[in-house]
C-alpha cells in the first residue's frame, strides 16, 4: 500500500502473501476512483497540472500492485492465485468502465481541449498526444453510448475479462496435463544428455517414474526436431495439437463465448466487427491494410512451403520407404536435410549455446555496444521466484538507469511462451527509473548442469530483451505513455529488430562457446549458421502467418456467422484456413484456437497479425542498421534517442518517419522471406 524502500522499488516479495496483493489491487481501485472524482469535480478552470498531471499521478497503489501480481501470477502460479486473478478480472475490467464511462472526466478533457484551441494555452509535443489520445480513448471505449448500451458494454467487458483468465488457466493446465510420459529410454533417440536429464527431473517432480516431455505453448515442439522414434514424434505432436479440445482443459465454450461477446461489442461500438474495432487504434488503421499484407505474404509463404515439404519427402523416403510426410516428421527430417546442406546438426550447435554465456556475451553484450549500458547481477535482490535473478543496469558514465529481472526456466505453474513486462515504468513526472522482466520457458537443466539452448531458444531471449530495450531506454513524462505503451501492432517491432544481432558474427564469436572445451563454434558452422537462416522459412512464415489469419476469422466474421457451439470450432478453423489459401495439413497454425493464449487470454485480440507489421518496420530498419554501420555505439544511440526514448509518447508513425526519413517500405519484408 505504500512504495517499496527496496532497490529500485522492487516489490518486497518475499514478505508477500498471496492475500496482500488482492486487498492492494481493491484498495488501489478505491482509490484511483477518488482521485479521478477530485479531477472531475474541480472547480477550477482546467489546466495540465489540475487535468493531465493529477490524472497521471492518480493510481499509484494501484499500479504499483498490479505489477507486482501480474509477474508471480503469470509465471507461478497457484491455486489461490488463479482464485485472485479470476475474482480480480471483472472487477478490473468494471474499474476501467468506471472511468472510461465518467463523462464528466471526458468533459474535463474536452474544456481542456477547448482551452488549447482558443489559444489559451500552448502544450508541449507528449502533453499535446495524450490529451489527444485521451479524448480518442473516450470515444473509442463508448462515452457517447445511451444509458442502456453502456450498461450493455460494461456487462461484456467483465464477461470477457472472467473468460480471458479461465482461458490462461485452462491453458496452463491444459499444457502441464498434455507432457507426454515415457518409460524407454530408447524411445528418447536423439535427446542429449542434457535433454535427458531434465526430463527425468521433470518425471520426478511429478512422481513419475522414466521421463517427462514437457510442452510449449506453440503447436511445433522444439523436441520433434532431434526424436528419431518415429512414433513419440506422433504422439508428441498430437498431444500438443490435441490440446483444449476435450475433458476438463476444454478450452472450445471460452473461445466460442470470447469471439461472439467481442463481436457484439465491435457492434455496439459502431464498427463492422471486432477487427476493424482492433486496427483502427493501430498503426495498420483498417482491416483492409491488414489483409492486404496477409494475402499477398501467406499464400506466398505456402506455396514455399509447398516445394521444402517435396524436398523432405523424398529424403524421408530414404530413411523410410513408403512412408509420408506427416506433421510430426517435419521437424525432424528438416533438421536432417539441414545438416546434410549446410554441414550443421541442430544437436551439434546446442552444446555451444549455453544460457550464461548467450545472456552475457551476446544479449548484454549487443546492448553495451549499442546504448553503451552495462549490466550488474544484485545477488542481495530478489525477484518474484527463487529462479529470477536481478540485473542493475547503468549507463556508460556509471549512472544508474534501472534494472532487470531475469526468470529463464519452465515449471508447471508457469504460463507458455516468453515475455517481458515492467514492475515500474519510467517516468520523469514522478521520477520512476524503469524495472522490467524477462520471462522464458527454457528446459530446467539437472542440478549443476548448464542450460543449453536451441537456436530458436536464443532468438527468443534477444526478441524478449528488445523489448526490455524498450522499457528501459524510454526517456518520456508521463507514466501511462512509457516504454512498450505504443499500438500493439508496433510494439513487436524494437524486439523484432533486436533478433538480428544472435546473428552478428562478431558477437556469435564471443557467446557460441563450447559449455565444457571453451572451445568456440568453429568458424565454418558459424558461416554456415548465417548462409542457413532461410532454410525452411516456408514453413516459419506459414505457420506463423496462417495463426494470423486464424485470429482474423475469429474477429473479422459476422456474430450471426460465428460458431455457437463448441461442436463447430475445429471446423470453423479448418474453413478459415481453406477460404484465406493457408490450408496446408503438413503445417498447421502457430497455434490452434483452443490454446491460442495471444488471442483469448491475452491482449493480442484481432492485433496477432501485430507480428507481421511490426516485422515491416523491422525489415526496414536492419536495412537502415546495414547501410549505416551496424552494431555500433552511432548508430545505437541513434536509435535509442529518436526512436526507443520516445516510447507511446508520440504518435509513433511520425517517431518512426523522423528517425527513417520516410515510411518503411514493405519491400524489405518480402526480400527477406524471399516472397515477392
Amino acid at each position: 500500500l505504500s512504495p517499496s524502500a527496496l532497490p529500485h522499488h522492487l516489490p518486497p516479495y518475499p514478505d508477500l502473501q498471496d492475500e496482500d496483493y488482492r486487498e492492494a489491487i481493491l484498495e488501489g481501485m478505491a482509490e484511483q476512483l477518488r482521485e479521478l472524482d477530485a479531477v472531475a469535480t474541480d472547480p477550477s478552470a482546467p489546466t495540465v497540472e489540475n487535468v493531465v498531471e493529477a490524472w497521471e499521478r492518480s493510481g499509484q497503489t494501484l499500479r504499483r500492485s498490479m505489477d507486482a501480481f501480474w509477474p508471480v501470477a503469470a509465471a507461478d502460479t497457484n491455486a489461490r492465485r488463479d482464485a485472485i486473478r479470476a475474482e480480480l478480472a471483472p472487477l478490473l475490467a468494471a474499474h476501467g468502465d468506471a472511468i472510461m464511462l465518467d463523462r464528466r472526466l471526458y468533459d474535463r478533457l474536452l474544456a481542456l481541449r477547448a482551452r488549447v484551441e482558443a489559444g489559451d494555452m500552448t502544450l508541449d509535443g507528449e502533453t499535446a498526444w495524450l490529451l489527444h489520445e485521451a479524448v480518442r480513448g473516450y470515444e473509442r471505449g463508448g462515452i457517447a453510448l445511451d444509458e442502456a448500451g453502456q450498461s450493455r458494454l460494461r456487462a461484456i467487458n467483465a464477461e470477457l475479462a472472467r473468460l480471458a483468465a479461465e482461458f490462461n488457466e485452462r491453458a496452463v493446465a491444459g499444457r502441464n496435463a498434455a507432457a507426454v510420459h515415457v518409460t524407454g529410454q530408447d524411445r528418447l533417440a536423439g535427446l542429449d544428455e542434457a535433454d535427458l536429464e531434465g526430463a527425468r527431473a521433470a518425471a520426478e517432480a511429478r512422481g513419475l517414474d522414466g521421463w517427462l516431455v514437457e510442452l510449449v505453448n506453440t503447436t511445433g515442439q522444439p523436441r520433434l526436431a532431434v526424436l528419431a522414434d518415429r512414433s513419440l514424434r506422433e504422439e508428441l505432436h498430437r498431444a500438443s495439437v490435441g490440446r483444449g479440445l476435450e475433458g476438463e482443459h476444454d478450452t472450445r465454450e471460452l473461445v466460442v463465448r470470447t469471439a461472439r461477446l467481442r463481436a457484439e461489442k465491435a457492434a455496439l461500438l459502431g464498427h463492422e466487427h471486432y477487427a476493424a474495432y482492433v486496427a483502427s487504434d493501430g498503426c495498420a488503421g483498417s482491416t483492409e491494410a491488414v489483409m492486404q499484407i496477409l494475402t499477398r505474404v501467406g499464400p506466398a509463404a505456402v506455396r514455399n512451403a509447398r516445394a521444402e515439404a517435396e524436398v523432405l519427402q523424398e529424403r524421408l523416403q530414404e530413411i523410410e520407404p513408403g512412408a509420408v510426410l506427416e506433421p510430426w516428421d517435419w521437424a525432424y527430417v528438416a533438421n536432417l536435410v539441414r545438416g546434410e546442406r549446410y554441414s550443421l546438426d541442430e544437436s551439434l550447435l546446442r552444446p555451444y549455446l549455453e544460457l550464461e554465456r548467450v545472456l552475457h556475451e551476446g544479449v548484454f553484450a549487443a546492448a553495451t555496444a549499442l546504448y553503451g549500458i552495462t549490466f550488474h547481477e544484485q545477488p542481495e535482490l530478489v525477484g518474484y521466484t527463487a529462479d529470477a535473478r536481478v540485473y542493475e543496469v547503468r549507463e556508460p558514465d556509471g549512472a544508474v538507469l534501472g534494472a532487470v529481472v531475469l526468470d529463464p526456466w519452465t515449471r508447471p505453474g508457469k504460463q507458455g511462451g516468453a515475455w517481458m513486462t515492467s514492475l515500474l515504468d519510467q517516468s520523469t513526472l514522478l521520477g520512476h527509473r524503469p524495472v522490467v522482466t524477462n520471462t522464458c520457458n527454457l528446459s530446467r537443466p539437472a542440478p549443476g548442469r548448464p542450460t543449453l539452448m536451441s537456436w530458436d531458444e536464443v532468438i527468443t531471449l534477444f526478441h524478449e530483451f528488445g523489448h526490455d530495450l524498450h522499457g528501459l531506454l524510454s526517456d518520456v513524462r508521463y507514466p501511462s505513455r512509457s516504454g512498450t505503451a505504443t499500438p500493439q501492432d508496433f510494439v513487436e517491432f524494437p524486439s523484432q529488430v533486436n533478433e538480428i544481432w544472435a546473428w552478428d558474427p562478431q558477437l556469435l564469436a564471443r557467446y557460441a562457446v563450447h559449455h565444457e572445451t571453451g572451445e568456440p563454434m568453429p568458424a565454418a558452422w558459424i558461416t554456415t549458421l548465417l548462409d542457413a537462416r532461410h532454410f525452411d522459412q516456408g514453413y516459419e512464415m506459414t505457420e506463423s502467418y496462417a495463426a494470423m489469419l486464424l485470429d482474423q476469422a475469429w474477429h473479422q466474421t459476422p456474430l450471426d456467422r460465428l460458431p455457437s457451439s463448441v461442436d463447430e470450432v475445429e471446423a470453423f478453423e479448418r474453413a478459415a484456413l481453406k477460404q484465406a489459401g493457408m490450408a496446408f495439413d503438413l503445417v498447421p497454425p502457430r497455434y490452434r484456437s483452443t490454446y491460442f493464449s495471444h488471442v483469448f487470454a491475452s491482449g493480442y485480440a484481432a492485433s496477432y497479425y501485430s507480428y507481421m507489421w511490426s516485422e515491416v518496420y523491422d525489415a526496414d530498419t536492419v536495412a537502415w542498421f546495414e547501410a549505416n554501420g551496424g552494431l555500433s555505439r552511432e548508430t545505437g544511440e541513434r536509435f535509442r534517442r529518436e526512436l526507443l526514448a520516445r516510447g507511446g509518447s508520440l504518435d509513433v508513425t511520425e517517431v518512426y518517419r523522423r528517425f527513417r526519413g520516410q515510411d518503411p517500405d514493405v519491400q524489405h519484408l518480402l526480400d527477406r522471406h524471399g516472397l515477392d
